[in-house]
């Protein structure tokens, strides 16, 4: 049996149709729950942001418009969601990337403290069991703002352009988050993997 495509399965639901769009929700929950559990570092809130996503989908599907990819819209919901419960927090501990990585007075932006060559290959740290759990501490330690630039343009795949919609910010504001969340996780990924004997004295590295 042919699936239904997603478009056939939005107009159904449109109609009404709820076995569409319950099809609509087990094909993205999965991936809707990643990004909100990764957004707000808790299986709790990330339980609910991925209910109240479907819940405003349902509600605004006549707003869809299908220019843009389902799964593209459905991804700003969740973002608008989490970003609304990580609002709500107070006095979460958070590392700042705009000091760190602030450019100098030449326009540069400063390079990572602790550089090295890693001790295995990417490929060789994908097969480590606890690779996938060390990633995912490292990027819970960016803050709210380069956490949610670096998931939607380089985990979900979002254009710049629409990283910048589902945010609210303008597109220059997502390729320096992003440039300063990709520096700040290298260097907390190489301090993990980097062999301390291969590493580099960065101050004799010009900009």
């Amino acid at each position: 049996m042919i699936a239904a495509s997603e478009t056939t399965l939005v107009k159904a639901a449109r109609q009404g149709d709820v076995d569409a769009f319950e099809t609509l929700v087990t094909r993205h929950e999965r991936r809707i729950y990643g990004l909100a559990r990764h957004l707000t570092g808790s299986d709790e809130d990330a339980q609910d942001v991925t209910q109240q996503t479907f819940l405003d989908a349902m509600q605004h599907l006549d707003g869809f418009r299908e220019t843009a990819a389902f799964a593209t819209w459905l991804t700003t919901i969740a973002t608008h969601a989490a970003l609304k419960v990580l609002r709500k927090r107070r006095g979460l501990p958070v590392i700042s990337l705009d000091a760190a990585t602030e450019p100098d007075s030449d326009g540069h932006i400063p390079h990572p403290e602790f550089i090295a060559d890693w001790r295995e290959t990417p490929d060789q740290l994908a097969q480590r069991a606890e690779t996938r759990q060390l990633l995912d501490a490292a990027i819970a330690e960016l803050d709210a703002n380069h956490r949610a630039v670096f998931l939607l343009r380089d985990v979900e795949g979002l254009s710049v352009e629409e990283t910048a919609e589902a945010l609210g910010i303008n597109e220059g504001n997502v390729k320096v988050r992003l440039l300063r969340a990709r520096l700040a996780l290298r260097e907390r990924l190489t301090r993990l993997f980097g062999d301390p004997a291969l590493r580099y004295n960065a101050e004799r590295h010009g900009h």
